[in-house]
């Protein structure tokens, strides 16, 4: 193990990119709060929706990932805490350049996934509306509406840089809820099969993005399957 991460050098608590990126979340959700003072929602404008909907822009497949719900402050709280705890020694084994990398494809990949299966689980919706225009044709113009709902959050991303820690570290310890010790390596993979169980699912009032979770994960594992197999996984 020490001749893999020697090449690390200083151990930082708060990597540069986490850093940034916690920095960047923090303010853009300050500036949701604002924006909603002045009765401007900005997930209308930066949240991601899916391809059949009218209010989709290609900007969003980007700044999704800095949005988050201004109702539940744990979402932001959470994100932000995970990608801290569990980015850091990601970042600080990776280098900055390719954490940076392996954030941004986890996130994109994330926006993908969902976005395919959002267009599914839609088809019914779409033909009604396509085969009925007069009656329900206005119902694409109407922000959340069934095919107007945004998705907003870093999560993708996040789990992203969970399954890069569940595959650079395996048998790291995790303590679930500080009282349960587990090792990396199931705790991404019991994360993994309850994001599938509740994304088959899809029960009623579920508004979590399982799959973009899902996407994450299978995005992060390309890139860093890709890496190791070009003897680059530990070399910044």
């Amino acid at each position: 193990m020490s001749q893999q991460f020697g090449n690390i050098g200083r151990y930082s608590s708060l990597p540069p990119v986490i850093k940034n990126l916690i920095i960047i979340n923090v303010l853009v959700f300050l500036l949701q709060l604002g924006m909603e003072r002045m009765n401007i929602d900005l997930s209308l404008i930066l949240g991601l929706f899916t391809w059949d909907s009218p209010f989709f822009r290609p900007w969003q497949l980007v700044t999704h990932m800095f949005m988050h719900s201004t109702v539940n402050f744990t979402h932001i709280l959470f994100n932000m805490f995970a990608l801290w705890m569990i980015g850091t020694p990601v970042e600080n084994v990776l280098g900055t350049k390719k954490f940076l990398i392996l954030y941004f494809i986890s996130g994109l990949g994330a926006a993908l996934c969902q976005m395919v299966v959002s267009h599914f689980m839609l088809a019914e919706f779409m033909t009604i509306v396509h085969t009925y225009p007069e009656q329900y044709g206005q119902l694409l113009q109407q922000p959340y509406s069934p095919v107007n709902v945004p998705m907003v959050g870093a999560s993708g991303a996040v789990y992203g840089a969970l399954f890069a820690f569940g595959f650079m570290f395996p048998n790291a310890i995790v303590q679930i809820y500080f009282l349960f010790p587990m090792k990396a390596k199931y705790f991404v993979a019991i994360l993994a099969v309850v994001g599938l169980v509740s994304g088959i699912s899809n029960s009623p009032g579920d508004n979590v993005a399982h799959f973009a979770h899902l996407g994450g994960m299978l995005f992060a594992f390309f890139i860093l399957a890709y890496w190791k197999s070009k003897g680059k996984l530990f070399l910044r």
